[in-house]
């Protein structure tokens, strides 16, 4: 098998993956690995590499609709926000708090699904009083971080951050080291179990994070291509990759597991 590959300038850069998968179909591709940047915007490309043929398959991140790949390897993002939003819960034992959520930006699915997840988890509804800062980092640590500072300029007695994943936490936790926040002021909680990730765990940044497995969606995913190409069975449908909890400090009700079963299954 030959590997083709391509990125975008930007976590919100569609223009590129779009002339990346219009080279790839023209450079013979039997099938397309994606992770959308713009779920909606990469809909036509895909539909026009399918209409020739190609099977594309989409990792980590679903297209919206879901159903304009094949099929789908990834994280059940939903979960995995609700997951860190029951340990965030249980962490602060019920009690009224003050929460920030610094998420992705518009047009991400996967973001929209771990906030979603993160409120269900916590037991609370959009709207409700108890969010008093909303802020897009669009999964960046600078971005993350500015965005943690208005918050704190617009409620300084935030007690619960949830972030989109790791490096958006990191720059939260800047922000709060910044404004005079000790770990223990607020509870941090974020998504992906990225090495990096796991290490601030570990260093008292963040306090929980969701783990996801990325090697396994590309395990699956480069198998399920090369079947395809030698004429077998087409990928199909959703196939969830698994989530853990991963926490220094274990919280009632909470399954998790602890920061060396990170490290040994995180990803750089």
């Amino acid at each position: 098998m030959e590997l083709l590959t391509a990125a975008g300038k930007t976590s919100d850069d569609n223009v590129s993956q779009v002339v990346a998968i219009e080279n790839m179909v023209a450079a013979g591709a039997k099938g397309i690995l994606i992770t959308p940047s713009v779920s909606k915007a990469i809909v036509p490309a895909i539909r026009k590499a399918r209409a020739r043929g190609v099977l594309v398959i989409a990792l980590d991140s679903p297209t919206d609709p879901e159903s304009a790949t094949d099929a789908l390897f990834a994280t059940d993002n939903f979960k995995a926000g609700a997951l860190v939003g029951q340990y965030a819960r249980a962490a602060t034992k019920g009690r009224r708090v003050k929460i920030a959520t610094i998420d992705e930006g518009p047009g991400s699915a996967v973001g929209t699904l771990r906030h979603r997840g993160f409120l269900e988890g916590f037991g609370i509804a959009e709207g409700d009083p108890q969010i008093v800062c909303k802020q897009p980092s669009f999964g960046d640590l600078a971005k993350g971080q500015t965005a943690m500072e208005n918050c704190l300029q617009k409620a300084p007695g935030i007690d619960v951050v949830f972030t989109v994943n790791e490096p958006t936490a990191a720059g939260v936790g800047t922000a709060l080291t910044k404004g005079g926040k000790k770990p223990q002021d607020v509870v941090v909680v974020s998504v992906d179990g990225g090495c990096a990730g796991v290490r601030n765990v570990q260093a008292g940044v963040i306090d929980a994070t969701a783990q996801q497995y990325p090697l396994r969606m590309a395990i699956l995913g480069v198998d399920a291509v090369a079947a395809y190409a030698q004429g077998g069975k087409t990928a199909s449908g959703y196939t969830d990759t698994g989530v853990n909890v991963i926490a220094a400090k274990a919280v009632p009700g909470v399954a998790s597991e602890g920061v060396e079963y990170g490290l040994t299954n995180c990803w750089e």
